[in-house]
């Protein structure tokens, strides 16, 4: 697997999503809209291949190695219990309820991008993660991340203009999704070298994507209650699910031939 694919995959998640948020948040105050369908789609969309491609890839391929199946769903365990943690830590410097949030000085604002960027790398070593194993999977991965990231951006946008400029905003975000290539890269050095533990890797990325998905990415969906938005989150939904299914069946076809 080349570095440069893991590099500009990451790039497109972490700078793209910035830029795709920018452009919505500006289309919604354009039109004067008090809300962003996209957004909801964005995160159908998102949780329908961050479940597909653990429920039917990672885990499934995980467990058909040779690995003993009681460590590999201990690996879960401990990986859904890290990632608990890890929010946790995440949400006592970088609250995810952006609309409710009204920074009071500049210290939270740069609060707020040091979260991001921890983020944005450790979602850079999970994309290069899914690229070892397999480049079909490193691109549902990467674009999971991109359609995960669009509405958390949009929210972060909100908040940075509340205390800067409107450019300054969107170019200290940027600087914080840049950081999702410096994790694909340390995580491509890294782990490229332990590819005997790919079963683990699998069970560790698998939980990363049941949690970001039950956890953040769901709970924010069931805010939003009217018909409009839930038939736009299950068309989404549905299309995310089809995408990872199509790939995966792909995959398979070839691997066979």
């Amino acid at each position: 697997m080349s570095l440069m694919i893991v590099i500009l995959a990451t790039l497109a998640a972490g700078i793209g999503s910035v830029w795709i948020a920018y452009l919505l948040v500006a289309r919604t105050r354009a039109s004067n809209g008090q809300t962003s369908y996209a957004q909801q789609g964005f995160l159908g969309l998102a949780a329908g291949a961050l479940l597909t491609t653990s429920l039917t890839h990672l885990l499934p391929e995980a467990l058909e190695s040779n690995v003993d199946a009681h460590e590999l769903f201990l690996v879960i365990l401990a990986g859904l219990v890290f990632f608990f943690l890890l929010g946790k830590a995440e949400l006592w410097h970088h609250p995810h309820d952006h609309e409710h949030t009204s920074p009071s000085h500049r210290g939270s604002s740069w609060a707020l991008l040091i979260g991001d960027g921890v983020h944005c790398f450790g979602d850079g070593v999970l994309i290069a993660s899914m690229f070892i194993v397999d480049i079909r999977l490193g691109a549902i991965a990467a674009a999971s991340v991109l359609a995960h990231e669009i509405p958390h951006h949009m929210g972060d946008l909100a908040v940075l203009r509340e205390g800067s400029y409107r450019g300054s905003a969107v170019l200290k975000l940027t600087m914080a999704g840049g950081m999702t290539a410096l994790g694909g890269v340390s995580g491509y050095l890294l782990l490229a070298k332990l590819q005997h533990w790919q079963p683990f890797l699998m069970a560790v990325a698998g939980s990363s994507f049941i949690y970001v998905a039950l956890s953040d990415v769901i709970p924010r969906m069931q805010q939003r209650r009217t018909a409009k938005d839930a038939t736009i989150q299950v068309a989404w939904l549905l299309l995310g699910i089809a995408i990872v299914a199509v790939v995966n069946s792909l995959s398979h076809g070839n691997s066979a031939l």
